[in-house]
């Protein structure tokens, strides 16, 4: 089973609205899920994660339970709408006819399981939004433990692009995200490894290599949605994995362009 995709929904580096930052775009109402071709070969390799990793993908801090028990049902209910799954009362089929056991006393470690995405909640503290809870198999470069509980200055404080200005655009956009509209945007990365669990650490080096000595494109698409109860926001990310070989050749030349 592979973890590669056929080809991307977008091309982030060629497309405009996409790459100027922060690059969000309104959000079809349900549409922070998907599934694709990946979904067998990324939910095997989400199993063993949270089998194997647990303490490494996941995090809830005491303030984010009952907003992890929201989304736990919100997704739920939604995955019930999707002829893919069989959602029963203790348990879910997912496409790849695996079988979860649902636990609602541990949200996110079972949601973690059903979905391709993954989540992570977004509390207002203090005039900030800080990361609460998360389930995240797949950090492109950053590490759970390191962020959980920081807020989102801090959280990227590695990140040059992330301006006092950048910061303050940011926030006042999730203060302004309603239940009934969500966000998404679109980034890419490129990486010298298919690994798609790649925690690094604030202080570990950065890999500066070309784009020529990194054979594969990552690309993540983040939705940003409000949850209606606790009005938490839940941040998803659905990764996105292709050799750069594969791409369209406009799409290779573009990449090659943007990183040049």
């Amino acid at each position: 089973m592979s973890v590669f995709h056929d080809s991307l929904p977008h091309y982030p580096w060629m497309e405009p609205p996409l790459a100027r930052l922060p690059g969000v775009q309104p959000l079809t109402a349900g549409d922070y899920l998907r599934r694709d071709e990946a979904f067998a070969g990324q939910m095997a390799l989400r199993d063993g994660l949270i089998a194997r990793q647990r303490d490494a993908v996941h995090g809830l801090m005491p303030q984010a339970r009952a907003a992890a028990e929201e989304l736990y049902d919100v997704v739920l209910e939604q995955l019930s709408r999707d002829a893919g799954y069989l959602v029963r009362a203790q348990s879910v089929q997912r496409p790849d006819g695996v079988v979860v056991e649902l636990d609602r006393s541990n949200p996110l470690l079972t949601l973690g399981r059903l979905v391709q995405e993954d989540l992570c909640i977004l509390q207002s503290q203090e005039g900030e939004h800080h990361l609460t809870g998360a389930i995240l198999c797949f950090p492109a470069s950053w590490t759970l433990a390191q962020k959980l509980g920081r807020a989102m200055t801090s959280i990227h404080i590695p990140v040059g692009s992330y301006t006092p200005e950048m910061a303050a655009r940011v926030q006042r956009m999730f203060d302004a995200i309603r239940p009934e509209q969500g966000l998404w945007r679109m980034n890419y990365l490129t990486y010298a490894t298919d690994v798609l669990h790649h925690p690094r650490l604030e202080e570990a080096p950065r890999d500066r290599r070309k784009t020529v000595e990194k054979p594969f494109v990552r690309c993540e698409r983040q939705c940003l949605i409000r949850l209606p109860q606790t009005r938490a926001v839940v941040f998803t990310i659905h990764t996105y994995l292709m050799p750069i070989s594969r791409l369209p050749p406009d799409a290779q030349a573009g990449l090659a362009a943007a990183e040049h």
